[in-house]
């Protein structure tokens, strides 16, 4: 009952709640963002969805114009402190996580939730193993368990594992400790980099 109706319900209140921040966060960056280079302010990136459903999720753009996709060997996104891609406002940014926000809109539209399974890259899906599969049975979340629990300190595998476990036991409990969990690890900014 809660992952097929009330899990819904709170995306949305929890987003209508918030919407006032993401508007301040939205003229702030957005300024910041154009100031630095004059690229855009949103990054939209293709991404895999429940039902293994393409779309564009949002955030706000912390890389240069046309930069590069860099994967690792197994097909995680690089991610590395002195990324020379990023730009100082998007240093900032992702540090503090503030480059996910944008993705209340993708809530609000229903290609997203609060928390989820990190939504995986629309061009690697065919990589996936099939005790993996199971993690695109849910929407994928702005926040979910590996993020608050492990960020990026996990292989793709590790991840892809612990977020199909996660979309065969949604309980409105475990999503309450990821929320507060989610909170802790930005504040403590801990496992920020990939790439070390």
């Amino acid at each position: 009952m809660y992952s097929n109706f009330f899990k819904r319900i709170l995306d949305i209140i929890i987003c209508i709640i918030c919407f006032p921040v993401f508007v301040i966060l939205y003229v702030v960056f957005g300024l910041l963002i154009k100031l630095e280079d004059r690229g855009p302010i949103f990054f939209k990136a293709d991404r895999i969805g429940k039902d293994s459903k393409s779309y564009k999720m949002y955030k706000f753009r912390s890389m240069r114009t046309n930069a590069p996709t860099l994967l690792n060997p197994d097909g995680s996104t690089y991610n590395a402190k002195d990324d020379s891609r990023v730009t100082k406002i998007g240093k900032f940014i992702r540090e503090t996580s503030i480059d996910e926000t944008p993705q209340i809109l993708n809530v609000l539209k229903g290609e997203m939730s609060i928390i989820g399974p990190r939504a995986s890259l629309a061009s690697v899906l065919d990589t996936y193993q099939e005790d993996e599969i199971d993690k695109m049975k849910v929407r994928p979340g702005i926040t979910g368990y590996t993020q608050a629990y492990y960020r990026n300190g996990l292989t793709n595998r590790e991840k892809r594992l612990k977020d199909a476990w996660y979309a065969k036991n949604v309980r409105l409990w475990l999503d309450v400790k990821i929320f507060f969990k989610t909170i802790l690890t930005v504040l403590k900014r801990e496992g920020l980099y990939t790439n070390e």
